[in-house]
């Protein structure tokens, strides 16, 4: 397949998660597994320890060192024959660590979208919506904007499906993606378990992950002058 045609079939999907989520309650369904209706509480508190160092702070640190190795050994690259061959593929790795939860960030300020703990069912202010739709007039928005919608923090992790194309190896092109999904379904979960994101918000930042990942990859692997 090529990534034309994978970048339609992710646009697809994407645009069908967004609808599916949007009419559906499997949110709802998905998410009253992490909250305790009688104790009016989530099964994780937010600054409970040590999972906020573990899955918040710290990973978030470990992304930036990672960051920082990688743009080092792309340097490095113009230099050793060793790097050479992996250019294009650092290139691509490093525009997607910061082009995604970039991209996540602006959608995120822009939605207005309401996390699970500020919605009326979870004992919140706002009313359940779906991304398309507006809040009624009557309704009295808050003198800020929810910045929900996608998974913003879940975003460093999913950027590292783009490990695919930094291998030669298939086994290793799939442990790159492997890494990818572990690491940000891991701080999708956390988030969800805190009640900041539903499920459908962590899938869509997955799914947008990815299709970014290929339209940079139709990008960086046309630079005639990288390896």
């Amino acid at each position: 397949m090529t990534i034309n045609q994978q970048l339609v079939i992710t646009f697809l999907i994407l645009g069908v998660a967004i609808v599916f989520f949007g009419l559906t309650n499997i949110d709802l369904n998905i998410q009253d597994i992490f909250y305790n209706y009688s104790e009016k509480q989530w099964i994780l508190a937010q600054d409970e320890q040590p999972y906020k160092f573990i899955f918040y702070d710290g990973i978030k640190e470990l992304l930036i060192a990672f960051a920082v190795i990688l743009f080092i050994l792309f340097l490095f690259s113009f230099k050793f024959a060793l790097l050479k061959q992996y250019q294009k593929g650092l290139l691509l790795v490093l525009l997607s660590a910061a082009i995604i939860p970039m991209t996540v960030g602006f959608l995120k300020k822009e939605t207005n979208m309401p996390c699970p703990k500020n919605e009326l069912q979870y004992g919140g202010f706002y009313p359940r919506t779906a991304v398309w739709e507006s809040y009624d007039k009557n309704f009295f928005l808050k003198p800020y904007r929810n910045k929900c919608w996608p998974a913003g923090h879940a975003s460093g992790g999913f950027a590292l499906l783009s490990l695919f194309f930094l291998f030669k190896k298939r086994r290793n092109k799939m442990i790159g993606l492997t890494m990818g999904l572990v690491i940000g379904w891991s701080m999708g979960l956390y988030k969800m378990l805190i009640g900041d994101h539903f499920f459908s918000h962590t899938i869509i930042t997955m799914i947008l992950a990815w299709f970014i990942i290929l339209l940079i990859h139709k990008l960086v692997f046309s630079i005639r002058f990288l390896k």
